[in-house]
């Protein structure tokens, strides 16, 4: 069954992967109102904190007009890294959902969790494995394309 709000973090992550950029995507909603949505931006903006969470959360401050969005649910495709979820945890978003686990650097349970740990006084609720194969396949894809390019050269 699909996920309509982890779509719209598929479809952001697609967009990624047409850009040349990891195929991460990221979108927030208050209830079942879409606030922000983004996707990695690492390369096009030269910057390495250019993470789909960082900028959804970034635009989704700007449009509520509050650094708090406790009533807010984020859905990204891959499991966070501690930069990202350090972020999301100071943000006070109330629940995360996230697609593929990522064993080598995700920190909500894929690697390690630092979510249960009450960082930042943030009591956020985690769900792993939301729409898990589509947001791994979209991954994979990518990355083995790019190994195919590079033994090419």
């Amino acid at each position: 069954m699909k996920n309509a709000k982890m779509q719209v973090a598929l479809n952001e992550a697609r967009l990624a992967a047409k850009a040349g950029e990891v195929p991460i995507g990221a979108a927030i909603f208050l209830g079942d109102k879409l606030i922000s949505s983004a996707h990695n931006e690492t390369i096009h903006r030269n910057m390495p904190d250019a993470h789909a969470e960082m900028l959804v959360i970034r635009k989704a401050c700007e449009i509520l007009g509050d650094w708090r969005l406790s009533d807010c649910e984020l859905y990204v495709t891959l499991e966070p890294c501690a930069m990202c979820s350090g972020t999301i945890m100071l943000s006070k978003i109330k629940r995360l959902y996230f697609g593929a686990y990522d064993t080598q650097s995700g920190v909500c349970g894929g690697k390690i969790d630092i979510t249960h740990e009450n960082l930042f006084g943030s009591n956020i609720e985690v769900y792993g494995g939301i729409c898990e194969k589509e947001c791994s396949e979209l991954i994979s894809k990518f990355f083995s394309d790019v190994r195919k390019q590079d033994t090419n050269i």
